[in-house]
């Protein structure tokens, strides 16, 4: 009998149940009433937004209850910016393209699932997690987690930095001006928000990040800016 696995499922070590599940978790919400031939069709329900707002919070308690058995010396002010960048968007988008995320994702069409520019990867990532742990518990999910983050969480022996913090050191240490930060654009649903945030560094080109809260969309702008002196540095 021919093997009828949705080809993710090979990647993920796992065979969904319910393969609607994976159906939504797929299916960013641009795609919701486009017809797309596949081998899994687009979810009837819904979006992977629900599936990603459980995935988020799966993520967060695995990798949090990991760093406390994996760094036992650490405090809280140490731990927190290590689970901040391992929980970010850049890592789950870096995670989502080493398991061949991008190709599966259903989008509108002109949309693009390939760049970890955009939130569509980071979330559709969490939106997996969120499958995983509803179709098979969080031993499941947990074992997921690990596979992929274990080796990143252990890339750092010092905490990492939160951008926006290295953004500021390196204004700073160079006799700049703190680094100015302003809202670009605010949209969406309440409960699904999205910000995009700019940041200028005196003589330098302004950068824009977008992320779900303004927290977030500052770090992405941090970064994006950071990326680019570093890389002018060269």
């Amino acid at each position: 009998m021919a093997d009828r696995r949705h080809p993710l499922e090979k990647s993920l070590d796992y065979r969904f149940a319910d393969p609607e599940i994976l159906a939504q978790a797929l299916t960013h919400r641009g795609a919701l009433g486009t017809h797309l031939k596949d081998k899994l069709p687009v979810s009837r329900v819904a979006g992977n937004e629900r599936l990603e707002f459980l995935g988020d919070r799966v993520l967060g308690l695995v990798i949090a209850e990991a760093l406390l058995k994996n760094f036992p010396e650490e405090n809280e002010g140490a731990m927190a910016p290590r689970l901040a960048a391992l929980v970010s968007a850049q890592t789950l988008a870096r995670v989502a393209i080493s398991f061949g995320l991008a190709e599966h994702i259903k989008v509108a069409p002109g949309q693009r699932a390939d760049t970890a520019e955009t939130a569509v990867l980071a979330d559709a990532c969490e939106a997996v997690i969120g499958a995983l742990y509803l179709d098979g518990g969080l031993a499941v999910a947990e074992k997921f987690i690990a596979t992929h983050w274990h080796p990143l969480m252990h890339a750092d022996t010092v905490p990492p930095k939160d951008p926006k913090t290295t953004l500021q050191e390196w204004a700073q240490g160079r006799g700049l001006p703190l680094p100015d930060y302003r809202v670009i654009d605010s949209s969406g649903p309440a409960h699904a928000p999205s910000f995009i945030m700019a940041v200028t560094v005196e003589g330098f080109p302004e950068a824009q990040g977008q992320g779900r809260t303004k927290r977030l969309a500052t770090q992405a702008a941090a970064t994006m800016l950071l990326m680019k002196v570093l890389e002018n540095a060269k």
